[in-house]
């Protein structure tokens, strides 16, 4: 572990962090410890990492590769690509990594090609995460949160993947916010949350939802596929829209993905997607 990192003891609920609660049947309470260890290129992952540490009062660890992704963007990409189809993982930078004493893991990392970053999956391969509870959280440009968390629960069979919570890059700011109402939800942190309802079912999409679809998704770099269906739901935040859209991989195949659009309660705010989900 980094030198000074201080270890703390949290009083918790079955998932919680930092709060005490009796149990009905024996009033015994349980004491775990929660880190907050993370991977971030760009700064974006390890803005939501410090909200993450600040609400649980947790530790902190910053994982970074031995030779650092410091190329441009296509550099970048085109070392990730050669890494990827030789088979290769990054080195991580030196140093102690010890997760004895930690129940919850909460593990941040950016979403490259549809997955947690090389240098996450390099500590995923390297430290033992058997026994313990882990939080995924990501930042991605369009999704990821969905097959980075399959992919964790493949890598780490003996660990126990939790609800994640992810973030596009564009809507960055917005995580503050989020990320304390996903730690009440999932009782993390004491506190009240708005209880969002479900999305109404999908029906065809008429003229109107397809404006908001364009609004939202049309200057973003990748095509995001032409909207089919849709669902909704009012909350407290503006009217959020379930997508489904229809586009063509690759290989010239069909392909559907489930695209979440909000509209904003303010008269000047734009539609913007927040997550795609293939």
């Amino acid at each position: 572990m980094k030198k000074g990192l201080t270890l703390f003891a949290a009083i918790l609920t079955l998932f919680g962090c930092n709060s005490q609660k009796k149990s009905e049947a024996n009033e015994e309470t349980k004491t775990r410890k929660c880190l907050v260890i993370y991977y971030s290129q760009t700064g974006a992952t390890q803005q939501v990492a410090r909200e993450f540490a600040r609400l649980l009062e947790a530790d902190t660890l910053r994982i970074d590769a031995a030779q650092p992704y410091n190329g441009t963007y296509d550099e970048t990409i085109e070392r990730c690509r050669q890494e990827m189809a030789n088979n290769e993982l990054p080195e991580l930078a030196a140093q102690e990594i010890n997760l004895d004493g930690y129940d919850v893991v909460f593990l941040g990392y950016p979403i490259w090609f549809g997955t947690y970053a090389p240098p996450v999956a390099t500590l995923v391969k390297s430290i033992n995460f058997a026994g313990k509870k882990i939080v995924p959280f990501c930042t991605f440009g369009s999704g990821g949160l969905a097959s980075s968390m399959a992919d964790l629960e493949a890598a780490l069979p003996d660990a126990e993947i939790l609800p994640g919570y992810g973030v596009r890059n564009a809507r960055i700011t917005k995580a503050p916010a989020e990320v304390e109402r996903f730690l009440k939800e999932h009782g993390f942190i004491e506190g009240e949350y708005e209880k969002l309802p479900e999305f109404s079912a999908q029906e065809p999409v008429t003229d109107a939802e397809v404006a908001i679809f364009n609004a939202a998704c049309g200057d973003y770099k990748y095509p995001l596929g032409t909207p089919v269906t849709f669902g909704k739901r009012m909350t407290s935040a503006g009217t959020e829209y379930r997508f489904t859209a229809q586009s063509k991989n690759a290989d010239g195949n069909d392909v559907e993905a489930v695209i979440y659009v909000i509209v904003g309660n303010g008269p000047d705010e734009k539609p913007e997607f927040t997550e795609v989900v293939r």
